[in-house]
């Protein structure tokens, strides 16, 4: 009886000992296991960009452009803001002097589709616009989403607040407009977008507005960019055109 003891104490250490081995090896191999590094987190994308044109002689111009955009993407959620300013002389006389600003924020609800709200400013003293407001809620949807190219169109109810001309005035409107990117490299892309938005009550009057611009890096953070910017009134103030166009070129710098 008292070796049957002794062999079931034996028993008894040697299980007691074989599991606190396997638990020491088990903590020494996860300890010296490397520690998986956390996803990194979005960050905001943000660009400066600025413009000069002199002329002396025959003719004295000036035209100054800056602006600065910035966006963000989380995986539900995207976020863009932009504010842009043009100043242009000729002999001496103002002849461009516009200022406007932008903030859009989209909520994903399935990996193309979204809704989201835009907001737009602008002051356009040449063409008699003391200021204009949009409020556009929206739908979108992504017809193309990857890497390196991104097409997609959005539309809903606007809302435009404007002082044109002297004349105060507000209406409805209904907003389409569609944004189209493409990368060709780390180096090179290409954008264009566009949007209308006539008002519901009378579809003869209405505001259209189109952006093309190619940017292409000369360094990591500097880049050189042209942009074509039409906008069009179809009915601006009194002694007005209907349609301004604007070409840009300057130097671009990405934080």
């Amino acid at each position: 009886m008292k070796n049957r003891s002794t062999r079931l104490a034996i028993t008894q250490f040697v299980v007691i000992c074989t599991g606190l081995a396997a638990t020491v090896a088990v903590m020494a191999q996860n300890a010296a296991a490397p520690l998986t590094p956390p996803a990194p987190q979005p960050a905001w994308e943000t660009l400066a960009s600025a413009g000069l044109t002199l002329t002396k002689g025959n003719s004295d111009t000036m035209l100054a452009n800056v602006g600065v955009t910035t966006s963000k993407k989380w995986t539900a959620n995207e976020i863009g803001l932009g504010a842009n300013m043009t100043y242009g002389e000729a002999s001496g006389v103002k002849n461009v002097n516009n200022y406007n600003a932008y903030g859009q924020y989209n909520r994903l609800f399935s990996e193309r589709f979204y809704g989201g709200l835009k907001l737009t400013g602008l002051k356009d003293d040449i063409a008699n616009i003391d200021y204009r407001f949009t409020v556009s809620p929206l739908a979108g949807y992504y017809f193309l989403k990857s890497a390196t190219t991104q097409l997609s169109a959005e539309a809903g109810p606007s809302y435009v607040i404007e002082d044109l001309g002297g004349v105060s005035r507000s209406y409805m409107g209904l907003r389409v407009g569609e944004r189209f990117e493409h990368k060709f490299s780390d180096a090179a892309k290409l954008w264009q977008t566009a949007e209308f938005i006539p008002q519901v009550d009378r579809l003869s009057q209405y505001l259209f507005n189109f952006e093309l611009g190619v940017d292409s890096a000369i360094t990591k953070q500097v880049s050189l960019r042209a942009v074509l910017q039409d906008n069009y009134n179809s009915q601006p103030a009194l002694g007005r055109k209907a349609n301004d166009l604007r070409l840009i070129t300057g130097v671009a710098y990405k934080f």
